[in-house]
C-alpha cells in the first residue's frame, strides 16, 4: 500500500515533473545506479522543478489558488511559451 505522500507524488495534478521523475528512475535502474550515466535526466528534472516552482511562487504572490496549476492548466501554460 502506498503512503499518502507517495500517492501525492504520483498525482499529475500535484507533481508537474512526474515524467521526468519516472525517466530518471528508469535511467538509474537501467544503468545500475551510476548517476553519471543519467546526468541529462537529472538536469531535465531539476529544470522542471525550478520552472514550476517559479510559477507556483508567482501564483502564491498573486493569491491564485491552487498554487500549483492542474495538469490541464500546466499543459496550456507550456503551449503558450513553446
Amino acid at each position: 500500500r502506498m503512503s499518502r505522500h507517495a500517492k501525492k507524488l504520483r498525482d499529475h495534478d500535484i507533481n508537474p515533473c512526474l515524467a521526468e521523475t519516472d525517466a530518471t528512475t528508469k535511467c538509474m535502474d537501467d544503468n545500475n545506479y551510476k548517476k553519471d550515466m543519467c546526468t541529462d535526466y537529472f538536469l531535465k528534472y531539476k529544470n522542471c522543478r525550478k520552472f514550476w516552482h517559479g510559477i507556483m511562487m508567482q501564483r502564491k504572490r498573486n493569491g491564485v489558488k491552487p498554487e500549483m496549476p492542474s495538469a490541464e492548466e500546466r499543459k496550456k501554460i507550456l503551449e503558450s511559451i513553446a
